[in-house]
């Protein structure tokens, strides 16, 4: 076979081959497009809402201090002689309570010694007050008549006026040693617990001098921060006669504290740093001191704690988990089985609930699962209807 001949039969082929395939091609069904398709409507969750009164709850964090927070300091001079067992730091003590004794001897003696001068200056005015006496008889038999000024001289009345204020004097004096005595004995102010303890038995101590620092026990304080804008959901002492916010006080770090409390007052300044505003609430007994039974998970004073603070009753509103509160403040419904994408006016969040005034009305089914894709009018179907009858069937 010659080369010519042989690449013409390979071309023979090849054309052969191409035709082939056209014809295969060209003579294949074509199909036909009949039927439907069907697509499914998004399955969700949703919540039927409805208006109603609701007391919302505004949760802050706050620390908390005594209402008497105060260092106890020696009003005299001398040498500690002897401290209480008490006067040890976590201590509780009562009030009046003996915590520190200075020694009293050198004020025994300068009592006794201004007691002296008393009796003396008491003395001295008695002898004063006779002496007037004579003076006055003996001028009623001279019978002259005399200046105011040279009359009072006669009758020693500035002697008499020296004496009597003599006596005042070493009055003062005795009473002023008195108190400097008692001064001696350092007793507990108010029902308390010490916190620390500065002095022990011979030391010298002044005026002063920082001994140590109590609390009292009676009732402690919480400040919490709040935003300004919740002020005006809380009731403090003496808002229209209506009894202050209740308080519940829990520890910030998931511990077992377990408080209650009260709104006592707003701080008229707001915090330089957050500009938050500044509310105090007041715990009454809070370590269970004066109920005789002392908890076992006290609050300790400068702790970080959680308050949940119960605001005023909001009314004719509808009460939404935030979680469901979405972008803008709008809100998914699911109306007629197709997604309303609806915009709602929210009067207050609280840590847990959004309170709406408008935007829903009763019956509304709020949609509470996330959805991917959010289009307005998109087709939805409860999680517990399975039924066939709720797809949606498209032509094409």
């Amino acid at each position: 076979m010659t080369k010519k001949k042989t690449i013409f039969i390979s071309i023979a082929i090849l054309i052969g081959a191409v035709a082939t395939t056209v014809i295969i091609f060209l003579t294949e069904p074509e199909a036909e497009k009949e039927g439907a398709t069907k697509k499914t409507a998004m399955l969700v969750n949703v919540e039927n809402v409805e208006k109603g009164d609701y007391n919302p709850v505004v949760v802050a964090t706050g620390t908390v201090q005594g209402s008497k927070d105060i260092v106890i300091s020696p009003e005299v001079s001398g040498l500690i002689v002897s401290i209480s067992e008490k006067f040890t730091p976590g201590t509780l003590v009562k009030k009046g309570e003996m915590l520190v004794q200075i020694d009293p001897a050198d004020f025994e003696n300068n009592l006794m010694l201004r007691q002296s001068d008393l009796k003396l200056a008491k003395a001295n005015l008695a002898i004063e007050k006779g002496r007037q006496d004579v003076a006055e008889k003996d001028y009623e038999l001279i019978g002259e008549d005399m200046s105011p000024e040279n009359k009072s001289l006669v009758l020693r009345e500035p002697q008499l006026e020296i004496a009597k204020a003599n006596v005042a004097a070493a009055e003062a004096a005795v009473k002023q040693s008195r108190e400097d005595l008692i001064s001696t004995s350092i007793k507990a102010p108010f029902d308390a617990q010490i916190i620390t303890r500065n002095a022990n038995k011979g030391s010298m101590v002044s005026p002063g001098d920082n001994l140590g620092r109590l609390v009292g026990v009676e009732e402690y304080w919480i400040v919490a921060n709040i935003p300004v804008n919740k002020v005006r959901y809380l009731r403090f002492p003496g808002d229209d006669n209506q009894p202050a916010s209740t308080v519940d006080i829990k520890s910030s770090s998931g511990g077992t504290i377990s408080r209650k409390g009260k709104l006592y007052k707003l701080i008229g300044a707001l915090n330089n740093e957050t500009r938050l505003a500044r509310v105090l609430i007041t715990i009454d007994d809070p370590l269970g001191f004066e109920a005789g039974d002392i908890v076992e998970d006290p609050l300790l004073i400068g702790s970080f704690v959680e308050v949940h603070i119960q605001a005023n009753e909001i009314k004719d509103v509808v009460r939404l988990n935030r979680d469901y509160l979405r972008k803008e403040n709008t809100v998914w419904v699911m109306q007629d089985g197709k997604l309303q994408i609806k915009d709602a006016e929210v009067m207050l969040q609280d840590s847990k609930y959004a309170y709406i005034v408008n935007g829903l009305n009763d019956g509304d089914k709020v949609v509470t699962t996330n959805i991917s894709t959010v289009v307005e009018g998109s087709s939805l179907r409860v999680k517990e209807e399975t039924r066939e009858d709720t797809s949606v069937t498209e032509l094409r």
